[in-house]
């Protein structure tokens, strides 16, 4: 019975003793037990000091319930390696005067850092949005200016055609794009909408209201869409983790019309909330493996897919998502594949 009681003893000292390994390889090798969070870092920047893999943040992540919001991290933040239970884990501490002022009872998501340069993903959703043939059909039209003009900018007033019965005020111009198509199928995941500008409701009488327009990023014309304004600012304190279910997808477009990608570009991928895709999911990506011909078999074989980078997920929908390009040890093409890390 000891030797029995003895060897169990001794299989759990072996099990608890390789879950610490493992959670110790999670860990880069020069690491300091402390850093603090300074503004401009985003929670990808952090977790690449700390982890070999930036996506492996929950398994390690501890939340401090001593302070306010534990969950979130601002500037000031310091981040320090602890151990419980043996395993190493991060958690954020606060500054003392963070803490004590009596101005500050919570910490609300703007303060807190983005897990993704911000300023880089707004500006991608200030230019376009993603929509279908449906939606945008059934929106009212830009008919012309005053005098039958057909261009209008900033500043001018112009008519449209459509149902304004909503009474709404604030509109979004925008201008038929291309459409996203799934490669294998040629299933239409979603129609890209143009930004153009803004305009304002000035008058409605029976379909036609008169509009003034106040942004434009181009020439505003006849056919043109008016939308409602969408509320796509991004939710920053998501983090960076591996996807819940297996996906396998492919690059369909580099935003910006471009060709190939680097770090720090949008792509869109032919994955999203159906296939379980979330914000926050890092995917790898691979450069699919060349066929080649093998002169002693004398058989054409395909070599193994190379990887060539990380995304993380930023904003999805049911058929489709966009990523940023994290890291990019080689030049991404159209057509790359995407998979879990």
């Amino acid at each position: 019975m000891k030797k029995i009681v003895l060897g169990f003893m001794l299989l759990i000292s072996a099990v608890i003793s390789t879950q610490g390994a493992e959670q110790h390889q999670l860990l880069n090798e020069d690491i300091p037990d402390q850093y603090e969070v300074e503004k401009g870092d985003t929670l990808w920047d952090i977790s690449a000091i700390f982890l070999r893999d930036p996506w492996m943040w929950p398994e390690i992540w501890h939340a401090n319930q001593q302070i306010v919001n534990p969950h979130l991290i601002i500037p000031g933040d310091l981040i320090s390696l602890v151990y419980i239970d043996g395993k190493p884990r991060l958690q954020v501490n606060r500054s003392r005067e963070y803490k004590l002022s009596p101005q500050i009872r919570t910490v609300d998501h703007q303060q807190a850092i983005a897990a993704l340069p911000l300023d880089t993903i707004d500006n991608f959703l200030s230019k376009s949005r993603v929509t279908s043939s449906a939606e945008l059909n059934a929106a009212p039209y830009v008919l012309g200016g005053y005098e039958r003009r057909l261009l209008m900018g900033m500043g001018d007033d112009f008519y449209a055609r459509g149902d304004f019965t909503d009474n709404q005020l604030n509109y979004g111009i925008y201008r038929r794009g291309d459409p996203y198509i799934e490669p294998s199928t040629g299933e239409v995941l979603g129609l890209r909408a143009e930004d153009v500008g803004s305009a304002k409701v000035k008058a409605v009488k029976d379909s036609i209201a008169t509009l003034g327009a106040t942004r434009s990023v181009g020439e505003i014309r006849f056919k043109d869409r008016l939308l409602s304004h969408e509320q796509r600012s991004l939710v920053s304190s998501f983090y960076p983790r591996a996807p819940k279910d297996k996906v396998a997808g492919v690059v369909l477009n580099v935003e910006g019309g471009l060709r190939n990608a680097g770090a720090l570009d949008v792509v869109a991928l032919n994955r999203g909330n159906r296939d379980g895709l979330q914000a926050g999911d890092t995917l790898a990506i691979y450069k699919e493996g060349e066929m080649i011909k093998d002169r002693i078999a004398d058989e054409r074989i395909r070599l193994p897919d190379e990887r060539i980078g990380l995304l993380m997920v930023f904003s999805t929908y049911e058929k489709m998502s966009f990523g940023l390009v994290m890291q990019a040890d080689r030049q991404l093409d159209i057509g790359d594949l995407v998979r879990n890390p």
